[in-house]
């Protein structure tokens, strides 16, 4: 059992995993080939109290986790695998690997152009504000997580190379920059995880925003994160856990709305006596901790396995909260289902749980011009189409009206959609007019 001492295992002392499992050599290679791609670490709470190493190929928490040989295209594995055996200089394989990482969409739906807010003719390099009401900061000491997921859209975050990165050192500009921005009512510490982050040094990026709350409209702070899954124990054995808890029941006796995003992806994730105890210790707080997961193969495209874990979040006083698509970017090929799937698994799961349970959403698309939601299937004058609707978005009068696109049992993204009754989505004039407003030199999609 793990100890609650935290071990992590990365690359570079990815063969002492070797000793820990039943990997085979064929999966232990894909470990060390994919893995010079795409980010890799897990940890001993992973290892030791999450996956079944019995059957561990069918394992969802080790699919979760571990770099599978199907996550690069074959060619693009060939070429890494290649490139290993034949010892290559460092450079020359950081260069093999760059050039695969561009192909893999590394910044999606705007976060790198659209998203970023220009302050005082200066761009606020790790800060976000896509919707108006929602702020994002990423705190440059939170760019790591406790295990990293194998589907994660913020890969680029992880893989050591700064122009792929955003992030921001100190919290002082973004402070300044909410007590001019009124319309923001939420702000998101997020990652890579926040909670990885010591008290103190958290502490620090939050206090200049704390002084300054009065002079905001901030009433929520949320904390984007999977440590209640990936190490719990951060909660309740870490050196400074008292503190962190006794900063979260600080911020919520101010009136400010605490919010945890917790990341759950599967049932198992919440089975632990250790993650049971760190959710009770969180909510003693009087924070609350809503959850949120994509749906992908190999891990929870089953309505069985939503139900199971809408059920046991509403147990444990947690509040289910979103249903992802798996976006577009890296290994999405890997996890991707077609999006009437997705829609068929929610509706089904949706069914089966009562009332309290029915606070989720989805299934959802976090594209560029917002989060877009599958909210049915339906037949219209004779043709088969998707009924969609705006969660959030980029123009909040686009919020909460239907639109409607052309059935199709190949689409798994927004981008692969097209419009029914219609030439263009009712969105898309505006969209284009937001993004030359921006910045009329940004080369990424405006509608992926």
């Amino acid at each position: 059992m793990t100890k609650q001492k935290y071990k992590s295992y990365t690359l570079r002392n990815y063969k002492t995993i070797k000793q820990l499992s039943v990997l085979s050599d064929a999966d232990f290679n894909a470990i060390q080939v994919v893995g010079n791609v795409l980010p890799f670490k897990t940890n001993n709470y992973v290892i030791e109290e999450l996956i079944n190493w019995n059957d561990y190929q069918n394992d969802p928490i080790y699919h979760l986790t571990f770099p599978q040989k199907e996550m690069l295209k074959e060619e693009h594995y060939n070429q890494v695998e290649k490139a290993l055996k034949d010892n290559i200089s460092d450079d020359e394989l950081s260069k093999i690997c760059n050039n695969i990482r561009i192909e893999l969409n590394p910044h999606p739906a705007g976060q790198k152009c659209l998203n970023v807010p220009i302050f005082n003719n200066e761009l606020m390099h790790g800060v976000q504000h896509k919707y108006r009401e929602t702020v994002l900061f990423f705190p440059s000491s939170g760019q790591t997580c406790h295990a990293y997921c194998t589907f994660c859209f913020r890969w680029p975050q992880f893989v050591g190379e700064k122009n792929m990165k955003f992030a921001s050192n100190e919290s002082r500009e973004l402070a300044k920059y909410l007590q001019k921005h009124h319309e923001v009512t939420d702000l998101l510490f997020t990652g890579g995880d926040p909670m990885t982050i010591s008290y103190k040094v958290f502490k620090k990026y939050i206090d200049p925003i704390l002084k300054v709350i009065d002079k905001t409209n901030i009433q929520t702070i949320r904390i984007g994160t999977k440590s209640l899954s990936f190490w719990p124990y951060r909660y309740t054995h870490a050196p400074d856990s008292k503190e962190m808890l006794s900063l979260f029941k600080m911020i919520v006796d101010k009136g400010i709305n605490l919010a945890f995003m917790a990341h759950f992806s599967h049932p198992v994730e919440l089975s632990t006596d250790a993650v049971k105890d760190s959710i009770k210790a969180i909510l003693s707080t009087g924070a609350q901790i809503r959850t949120q997961s994509p749906i992908f193969k190999h891990i929870n495209d089953n309505p069985d396995i939503w139900v199971e874990m809408w059920r046991k979040q509403v147990n444990l006083n947690c509040i289910p909260y979103y249903m992802f698509m798996a976006r577009d970017t890296g290994a999405k090929d890997y996890f991707e289902i077609p999006i009437y799937r997705a829609h068929d698994i929610f509706r089904e799961a949706y069914s089966r749980v009562s009332g309290i349970c029915r606070t989720v959403r989805g299934p959802s698309m976090s594209c560029t011009p917002g989060k877009v939601m599958v909210s049915g299937i339906a037949e219209i004058n004779g043709e088969k189409v998707f009924a969609l609707r705006f969660i959030q978005g980029r123009n909040p009068d686009w919020v909460a009206t239907p639109f409607f696109a052309k059935y199709d049992e190949q689409a798994s993204w927004m981008s692969d959609l097209k419009p029914a009754f219609s030439d263009k989505f009712f969105f898309e004039e505006d969209m284009e007019e937001i993004f030359h407003q921006k910045y009329s030199d940004c080369e990424e999609d405006k509608f992926e």
